[in-house]
């Protein structure tokens, strides 16, 4: 029975461990992380299903595009499934608001529908936008999410330890190959500098009025959970700070009010600081590392930065996919 560690229990890591699992069904997969569900940077993020080649510099877009069908596919069955409530996931309709034409973006290929506004329509929404469209398409609540995987992993007979990994060097000689969802902290772990924070700040809101998503190119948004209604944002490279500062608070609400008045007076119920891990290119590759012990398999997946709802289930796929390649060599299975 071929061993497979899995370090980070945030999205990436428990799609990666979930994935393993189905594609090694004889294999013992262990999810070792010393942040869980609410203290993951997962467990603040919108959720909203709307990917885009142009966040992911570096990458091939076959490989993005690919990565992006494999995740709508999944979301969208449970969205549609008896599981929907328990897994977090909503069909829901939205707008994207720009002042440049959005041509052909990635996600009109994939979701459930498309259509660019006309301008009276733009006129009527009171927007001052000159281009809009309307979308629909999944929305994933991770605060059911989360909770959702990690109970599937479990049921496959996945163990999980509740520890902080210092070295791969631990792993020698105990797992045939580790599967690396480490995020912000691969830049300790694997010396890697081009792993860099995108500082996120969002505020949920008690909008049970709002039956809808608003994305624009102007940092502001908002997004429906089942409980609470987001609203952000920021995306502030290289920023490491935690704190939840006043005046980015103060100019999430001013923005999100002039876009869409009627989110004025709802209470704000939840605020979320967290560091996105973002890396130039997202990093999906297999490498053998030597220690003194002997050497190790380990299949890299992060850097998702702002997509990593988004992108956690095609990655986990194809991170999946390498480590069974990588054991088919090595005679694990």
């Amino acid at each position: 029975m071929a061993k497979v560690a899995v370090i980070g229990a945030g999205a990436v890591g428990l799609s990666t461990a979930l994935n393993t699992q189905q594609i090694l069904p004889h294999a013992s997969v262990t999810i070792i992380a010393d942040r869980f569900t609410r203290d993951t940077t997962s467990h603040g993020a919108g959720g909203l299903f709307l990917p885009s080649i142009d966040h992911l510099h570096g990458r091939d877009p076959d490989l993005v595009t690919q990565w992006s069908v494999d995740g709508f596919k999944f979301y969208s069955s449970l969205a549609s499934s008896y599981e929907a409530g328990d897994s977090g996931h909503m069909i829901m309709p939205g707008y994207v608001f720009s002042h440049k034409e959005i041509k052909n973006p990635l996600y009109k290929r994939l979701v459930y529908s498309f259509r660019e506004l006309r301008q009276e329509e733009l006129k009527k929404l009171g927007v001052d936008y000159e281009y809009g469209y309307q979308v629909t398409t999944v929305i994933t609540d991770t605060s059911k999410f989360l909770p959702w995987l990690m109970r599937r992993f479990k049921d496959n007979g996945g163990t999980v330890e509740n520890r902080t990994v210092q070295s791969f060097q631990e792993f020698v000689g105990k797992y045939d190959i580790v599967m690396n969802c480490s995020g912000f902290r691969a830049r300790e772990l694997c010396n890697d500098k081009k792993v860099y924070p995108i500082k996120g700040h969002l505020l949920r809101i008690k909008a049970p009025w709002i039956k809808y998503w608003v994305y624009t190119e102007d940092g502001a948004y908002f997004v429906p959970s089942q409980d609470a209604v987001a609203i952000g944002g920021i995306r502030q490279k290289d920023n490491y700070s935690l704190t939840a500062d006043p005046k980015e608070r103060a100019g999430i609400l001013e923005r999100c009010y002039k876009l869409w008045p009627s989110l004025k007076g709802a209470p704000i119920i939840n605020e979320w600081v967290d560091l996105r891990p973002h890396r130039d290119p997202l990093r999906l590759e297999t490498e053998t590392m030597s220690f003194s012990n002997g050497s190790l398999k380990v299949v890299h997946n992060y850097g998702h930065g702002a997509l990593g709802i988004t992108l956690c289930w095609g990655t986990g796929l194809s991170a999946a996919r390498m480590a069974s390649a990588e054991l088919m060599k090595n005679s694990k299975l």
